[in-house]
């Protein structure tokens, strides 16, 4: 780590805790894997009541507020003894339909980049993407690796109505929505993999520190 800059962890309610490694100068991927290390080590005890990761930062729920200090001194010391790399997350391969009625803007990203639709679907799918949270809906992943020949500004005008399962891309991104919703991304494609379901332990399938990768199945072009 950075040895003139340290992680902030705060008080930050009556109950709970927040790291933030925001402002390190760190490769940001190497903070996440930090987070994800550490969030897996708060998880095996029996201290917390929720345990939140998000971009460069961690928040933590207390069973005890009484163990307020505690936990703030706790997780600093965790922080600088943690093995980025301790953190294994699982691998899931994400059946895709390309084009056509399934990505409707495949051709849009094509053009953009000056590339055939084909190539889009090759870069897109040839990729291994890390999880790096969840957020704007239960089950959406924000997702590392999507190739710089396809980051896209998102549409100038977003959608009312997204379809549950849309593949797309945002800028950087690249994601899935997990349930039907207006969005501002280009759909390239769909998938029938269920990210949410509130009846299951954990409710989303896919976790922050997973990697996933986009498998083509068919294209309709």
């Amino acid at each position: 780590m950075n040895s003139n800059a340290t992680v902030s962890v705060v008080i930050l309610s009556s109950n709970s805790v927040h790291l933030d490694a925001t402002h390190l100068n760190d490769d940001s991927l190497i903070i996440q894997k930090r987070i994800w290390a550490l969030v897996s080590r708060c998880n095996d005890t029996n201290a917390f009541i929720d345990v939140v990761p998000a971009m460069n930062s961690l928040t933590v729920y207390l069973s005890n507020p009484a163990e307020l200090e505690k936990w703030q001194t706790t997780l600093a010391q965790w922080w600088d003894e943690i093995d980025p790399q301790q953190h294994q997350g699982t691998h899931h391969k994400i059946i895709t339909h390309y084009g056509g009625d399934f990505g409707p803007d495949l051709n849009f990203v094509a053009d953009a980049h000056g590339l055939s639709p084909k190539q889009v679907i090759e870069l897109h799918s040839s990729a291994h993407y890390q999880v790096l949270f969840l957020g704007f809906q239960p089950g959406f992943v924000y997702l590392h690796g999507l190739n710089e020949q396809l980051h896209t500004p998102r549409r100038a005008t977003p959608r009312t109505h997204v379809t549950k399962g849309s593949v797309a891309i945002g800028a950087s991104q690249t994601g899935i929505y997990p349930a039907d919703s207006p969005g501002g991304w280009h759909i390239i494609g769909h998938t029938d993999f269920t990210l949410f379901n509130c009846h299951a332990n954990p409710p989303s399938v896919i976790q922050p520190g997973d990697t996933l990768q986009f498998v083509c199945l068919e294209s309709a072009l």
